[in-house]
């Protein structure tokens, strides 16, 4: 069975300036493109991170996946990871998000996932967006109007999280599906690359680099420059070549953003109950 979508991909990380240990962790390998931010202390995001990842890295070579292998696969990452209650992971956490290549009635689409407060981001057809939505105490501000989006950067409380896998969360994923095109870049990142860059600066390195791996090291590198104040990671993938199938307008079908409805609670955790920061 041939991939609905033909990836290609690049992938830099980095400790940063201040932290003695990397607890991120990445895959990027079709049909899968991760990054887990991890959380807890010494020791402990690192193997959250590394756990949740692992999970997934079974499915890679596979064309796709299932928003119900998604779901699966964080469910078992997250008994594992409350599993590192004693010992060296003890109050281990982490974040996810991403995308993953689905195949959705022939046609290619991004299934993109997200707890926590890592980043994915799409450009296409010149429109930069970010796909996902932060869970996070800022981000419950900003959507309240209580904070501005520029006072949201600076934010001393922008690395509390509302939601993770891990670290005495329950909080569920939010799944967004869209349909893909040809020419697509999809960026994932831990917010030690989006707290140093902002959205206009993000947007000219990707559309500056045309090869993903020059993207992401780039990427890396000017959060490096601007501080380093934490971990980074930065994946970047480009959409070489989507499957298709027109509808009879000429448009292509689109797909609402989709969850197992009698699985998934799409309500934030109470502001109260933050899980903690990084």
């Amino acid at each position: 069975m041939h991939a609905p979508i033909i990836a290609r991909s690049g992938a830099a990380t980095d400790p940063g300036l201040r932290r003695r240990i990397n607890e991120d962790a990445f895959l990027a390998e079709a049909p899968l493109y991760l990054v887990a931010d991890g959380m807890g202390g010494h020791h402990a995001g690192e193997i959250a991170s590394a756990t949740v990842i692992e999970e997934f890295a079974v499915f890679a070579g596979r064309p796709s996946l299932t928003i119900d292998d998604v779901h699966a696969a964080i469910a078992r990452a997250r008994r594992r990871v409350d599993a590192l209650s004693t010992g060296a992971g003890a109050g281990a956490g982490t974040t996810l998000a991403g995308v993953v290549i689905a195949d959705v009635d022939g046609e290619g689409y991004w299934l993109a996932v997200n707890l926590g407060d890592s980043r994915t981001y799409r450009l296409s057809e010149g429109h930069f967006e970010q796909v996902s939505v932060d869970h996070s105490v800022v981000q419950e501000l900003v959507d309240s109007g209580e904070l501005s989006l520029d006072a949201a950067h600076r934010d001393t409380r922008r690395n509390v999280i509302t939601r993770a896998i891990g670290a005495g969360s329950d909080g569920e994923p939010d799944y967004w599906l869209l349909p893909a095109e040809e020419g697509d870049r999809v960026l994932v990142c831990s917010d030690g690359l989006s707290s140093e860059l902002r959205h206009d600066e993000l947007h000219a390195i990707l559309v500056g680099e045309s090869d993903p791996q020059a993207a992401a090291t780039r990427l890396v590198h000017e959060a490096m420059v601007r501080g380093g104040r934490d971990n980074i990671t930065a994946l970047v993938i480009d959409a070489l070549a989507v499957r298709t199938r027109a509808n009879r307008s000429g448009e292509r079908d689109t797909v609402p953003a989709v969850a197992p409805v009698d699985e998934v609670d799409g309500d934030t955790l109470p502001r109260a109950a933050a899980v903690g920061g990084k």
